[in-house]
């Protein structure tokens, strides 16, 4: 006799009993799949000390995570208050307790969010809490994960193993050197960590910190950059040394999915404008479009996965980028046409089977207008999945009703957690999981497809596509 399911098995599912049970019988063989972790942003530090620690409940849970911070400053309460370092080094809070309660008090604002799922996971089933968190219990709490943090299971390492981790992918700077991946390559730990190659800072020409990221371009490179050709060669050297440390992949974040080829000759101009600092924006456009096209050709030549992510205005509040930087939650979605603005790099190279470009963005009207169409045609082309404010349960059901009708789930890329926060990414798995269940049992009870398919179906969205998509 099979043991009867317990009501927080079925968290997330329903809630037509009926159809709960059904999409818990499609998740339960999928829940044990090794997570994949193709793309997200944990520093590769955390794994290279095999005695790392994670700091103070505080430092772990609240004050470098932009979802938690933009919240709370979104109802009053100061970033200075929550610990967020200053730019001018100015004062903030260090008491990393009166930073907790202060977060316990104001958690009921998480109700219902992405964010309040992922925490209440995490403290129940990597710390044991059950107790829910608010003022009261707030010093109960922080001793609890305090106490937990100083134990070896605790440890990056061990979390890693125990989270069931085939593999996870950091997001690099082109010209980082990667020590840290030197450090667990040549370890006796046997930990699947691989970088992912990012140029945005080398090649957003308008940044106010260019020829910073372009000398040390020049010195990762061993190489003199001062044409555009030598930067081209440049950025193939920093690919091929991103490959053999193991990479698979690479990242662009843009504004707008612009492409637009330019002559070598006309790209030298730019650049050189972009070396005496007279660069416009208009130029600044032109060679984030242009260098977008010779990003998929390199990728073509060494078979690195291409990642693009756009549709965010960042740093939309001058005010908190001026007082605490970038990443503090202040970046806002727009718009998006892929239609026109990505035609020119497919006209290139989407029927070239060798590229694999997989595509984000925060507009959600170019789902089924645009995303689901394209990727349903383009050999190139995968869909990667609910990105950033739309990591989220209902984000995941609109996500696959509005594209698997034209691009199937299979020019899918599967889930990638695309997180900073570890210990969070059973939490965010376990609701892609739970979320394609859900859709695929209501996709059983309308006869749609079979129970057996939706199993495969499962599998793909939970474990194969990625596998696929990211060549792992």
């Amino acid at each position: 006799m099979q043991p009867a399911i317990l009501p927080h098995e079925l968290r997330f599912l329903g809630p037509d009993p009926r159809l709960a049970d059904l999409a818990f019988a499609i998740y339960e063989p999928a829940r044990v799949l090794p997570l994949l972790c193709p793309h997200g942003h944990v520093d590769a530090a955390l794994f290279a000390d095999p005695n790392y620690r994670f700091g103070s409940p505080a430092e772990l849970f609240i004050i470098p995570d932009h979802y938690v911070v933009r919240m709370l400053y979104s109802r009053g309460i100061a970033m200075e208050d929550l610990g967020v370092p200053r730019r001018d080094g100015g004062h903030v809070e260090s008491d990393h307790r009166a930073i907790w309660r202060r977060f316990a008090a104001n958690f009921h604002l998480f109700r219902g969010t992405p964010t309040g799922i992922w925490i209440a996971d995490e403290l129940r089933d990597i710390f044991g809490i059950d107790a829910t968190l608010n003022i009261t219990s707030a010093d109960e709490i922080y001793n609890a994960v305090e106490q937990r943090l100083d134990q070896p299971e605790l440890r990056p390492r061990a979390l890693y193993e125990r989270f069931n981790i085939e593999v996870l992918c950091t997001t690099d700077a082109a010209a980082d050197s990667l020590k840290h991946h030197a450090q667990i390559r040549s370890s006796s730990w046997r930990g699947n960590i691989r970088p992912t190659w990012r140029p945005d800072a080398v090649l957003a020409i308008d940044s106010p910190d260019w020829r910073k990221n372009l000398d040390a371009l020049c010195e990762a490179a061993g190489v003199a950059i001062g044409s555009y050709r030598e930067f081209i060669w440049a950025l193939e050297n920093r690919r091929t040394f991103f490959k053999h440390m193991g990479a698979t992949a690479t990242d662009h974040a843009a504004l707008t999915p612009f492409t637009t080829p330019l002559s070598e000759l006309d790209a030298d101009a730019i650049f050189q404008r972009a070396i005496r600092n007279e660069a416009s924006p208009a130029d600044a456009h032109a060679f984030t479009g242009h260098m977008l096209i010779e990003m998929a050709r390199m990728s073509v030549d060494d078979g690195l996965v291409m990642q693009l992510h756009t549709g965010s205005l960042r740093n939309h509040n001058s005010q908190v980028y001026e007082r605490f930087g970038p990443n503090a939650g202040a970046d806002i979605p727009v718009a998006t046409d892929y239609t026109h603005n990505l035609q020119p790099l497919l006209k290139r190279f989407g029927n070239d089977p060798r590229l694999s470009l997989i595509l984000f963005t925060l507009d959600e009207t170019a789902y089924s207008r645009e995303l689901a169409p394209l990727a349903g045609h383009y050999p190139a082309l995968r869909l990667g999945p609910p990105w950033w404010f739309f990591d989220s349960l209902n984000g995941m059901q609109r996500f696959l009703d509005a594209v698997v009708e034209t691009a199937g789930i299979y020019n899918l890329a599967g889930f990638n957690d695309d997180t900073r926060a570890f210990c969070s990414i059973p939490a965010r798995h376990d609701v892609w999981r739970r979320a394609c269940a859900n859709w695929l049992a209501s996709l059983v009870a309308r006869r749609i497809v079979s129970l057996a398919d939706a199993h495969e179906m499962m599998h793909a969205l939970a474990y194969g596509l990625a596998h696929e998509a990211y060549r792992l």
